[in-house]
């Protein structure tokens, strides 16, 4: 069965909604980011799956697909990549390599077709439901050295506490933080 990666960018005190601008996707800040894009592209590597709910879709449908300078390899990564969004209303996803899913049943059956990682990332709203159906094999948390005081958090209404293995943590020098858990 192929493990389903939960990949998170989260402030410190554990925001993940990125409005507002607070974590740099694309590198363009001064700071050398090129240890978190490697480590970006591993896990790129080891993912040949990429799932997402139909907003955060539309919105990297709407950007990745139209750059041509980009140095990160994100562009490159989402253009050939599996990718499968969940949506009840999306009929055609106009992306290449592109499957629509409409719900859980479909995600548990694509866990079990022999592959690599199944990685998702943004989607808060489909990654409750991942989280809230058991179907988590292991998080991802970029943990940016930020505090917002308020905004949406990965584990709101979550319920009882989650049993989670430290796997990985690993500093970046731009005081990024990846910490990987397992589920148990």
């Amino acid at each position: 069965m192929r493990d389903l990666i939960v990949t998170e960018n989260v402030t410190l005190d554990g925001v993940i909604d990125a409005k507002g601008g607070w974590f740099d996707v694309a590198g363009e800040s001064d700071v050398d980011q090129s240890d978190l894009l490697a480590a970006l592209q591993e896990q790129a590597g080891a993912a040949d799956a990429f799932l997402v709910g139909r907003v955060t879709f539309e919105d990297m449908r709407g950007y990745w697909p139209h750059q041509s300078d980009d140095t990160t390899g994100v562009t490159d990564y989402l253009n050939r990549v599996s990718k499968y969004v969940v949506s009840r209303t999306m009929r055609d996803p106009r992306w290449e390599h592109t499957t629509v899913l409409s719900g859980l049943g479909e995600i548990r059956a694509l866990k079990a077709v022999p592959g690599e990682d199944i990685v998702t990332t943004g989607s808060i709203t489909l990654v409750r439901e991942l989280i809230a159906a058991g179907l988590v094999d292991e998080y991802r948390l970029f943990v940016y050295p930020v505090v917002l005081g308020q905004g949406e958090k990965l584990f709101d209404d979550a319920g009882g506490a989650a049993a989670l293995r430290l796997v990985e943590a690993r500093p970046f020098r731009s005081g990024v933080v990846l910490l990987r858990y397992r589920t148990t």
